[in-house]
């Protein structure tokens, strides 16, 4: 079976499925409906029940009974980026340092864990224990984009889970997730003093690449692109290139961006710094940096504590843009996740998870933003263990052979017990 997984996931994998404005037919773009063409067929042979939902999304299915299990999986991935060693766009297995790697765009964020939730229902279909609830594996086709109409959707036209997971974290198990709020930060183009400028893919990926030219004379600098969600492990190129256009040729808009955001990633030049005890600290990405006809737009990725506010950080953020003319834009927000960490679900989860990996891990909070906001009673779930390098967003996406084969195991036996819960 494991031989047939790699095969599965490299179709899936050559389907550069970044989701863009499209039309009726592919709402998403046609690269996202082959994906969901292509994974419901391959659900469909392996004897689920399937449906594609208004071409927006789609689901498979096991089981029976009133009550469903809910895997809530996404099949659109960011842009491939630059600087890969192998095929963005093509499973590639490969031997580094003695462990047996798989890259490839998708394959840690979430087509991989996708397909290893279809493999782990095949292995709970093919047990002969008796399912008396329904596993259904939801695919979405938009949450890399943010706006999550796909899920919209679902919940306005399909049956809700009565619980369940995303496959698009790490292991124990997710119980909070930050809030997330996106904006747009504008600087009129003549008062910016810049001619030119460019840089970043998505708000939610630190950007590897900015140029910028002032007078003339272009600039550019390279960054370390990871997930929006922790920007402090990476390098902006965006300020590294203002930095440099700051200490040479000083312009309003490398002064602002120089002075309100720093490699703290906290907040505090823009005045919004701020913690809490259940999931720490605020966290802001200077994601894409662009020229829109007479403006400069800057788009911000902030992930904020649970239990602070929204409005009072876009009041904040307001108040200290102005002093340089910048115009705050609300594009995206969704809300703080939080399940008791101590209830029946959550721990039966982590339960699973320490069994069989020997560990010891309690559920954590984190800042990333998963489906498990989608819909009620949902936590983020694995497949990355703990303390693994965090690849998602990055060129060279990579997970390991040693890790599929646990988390496969790891959602089987979820399933299994949760038939019982």
């Amino acid at each position: 079976m494991i031989e047939q997984f790699y095969t599965d996931l490299d179709g899936l994998i050559r389907i550069p499925s970044v989701a863009i404005d499209g039309d009726e037919q592919y709402p998403f773009g046609k690269a996202c409906a082959d994906a969901l063409d292509y994974t419901l067929a391959l659900c469909e042979s392996y004897g689920f029940r399937t449906k594609k939902c208004g071409n927006m999304l789609g689901w498979a299915e096991i089981g029976e009974g009133d009550e469903m299990i809910g895997i809530l999986a996404h099949l659109d991935v960011v842009p491939e980026g630059t600087g890969w060693d192998y095929p963005a766009f093509e499973l590639t297995r490969a031997t580094v340092d003695g462990e047996e790697r798989l890259y490839g765009r998708g394959v840690t964020d979430d087509k991989g864990p996708a397909m290893m939730c279809i493999y782990a229902m095949r292995v709970l279909a093919n047990s002969g224990a008796p399912l008396n609830k329904r596993v259904r594996i939801i695919f979405g086709l938009t949450e890399e984009r943010g706006e999550w109409v796909d899920m919209e959707y679902y919940k306005a036209t399909e049956e809700l889970p009565t619980f369940g997971f995303t496959p698009d974290a790490s292991f124990p198990v997710g119980y909070a997730e930050k809030g997330i709020a996106v904006f747009e930060l504008t600087m009129p183009k003549p008062a910016a003093g810049i001619d030119t400028v460019s840089g970043g893919n998505a708000h939610n990926m630190v950007p590897d690449y900015c140029e910028c030219t002032v007078g003339g004379t272009t600039y550019s600098a390279n960054g370390v692109s990871v997930h929006g969600s922790v920007p402090a492990s990476g390098k902006n190129a965006i300020l590294a290139c203002m930095r440099e256009i700051n200490e040479k040729s000083p312009c309003t808009l490398s002064e602002f961006i120089t002075k309100r955001f720093d490699d703290d990633c906290d907040g505090a030049g823009l005045g919004i710094r701020m913690s809490d005890g259940a999931s720490g600290e605020l966290t802001l990405n200077l994601g894409v940096i662009e020229v829109r006809g007479e403006d400069v737009v800057m788009t911000v990725d902030i992930r904020y504590p649970v239990t602070k506010n929204y409005d009072a950080i876009l009041t904040m953020l307001r108040a200290n843009c102005a002093q340089y003319g910048v115009s705050v834009t609300p594009c995206e927000h969704k809300a703080p996740v939080y399940i008791d960490k101590n209830g029946k679900f959550v721990r039966t989860l982590c339960d699973i998870y320490n069994g069989i990996t020997g560990d010891n891990a309690e559920p954590f909070s984190m800042g990333g933003g998963t489906y498990a906001r989608a819909m009620p009673n949902i936590v983020s779930f694995g497949p990355a263990m703990p303390g693994a390098i965090e690849t998602a967003h990055q060129k060279n996406e990579y997970t390991t052979v040693a890790a599929v084969d646990t988390a496969v195991r790891i959602y089987a036996q979820t399933l299994l017990e949760l038939m019982d819960i």
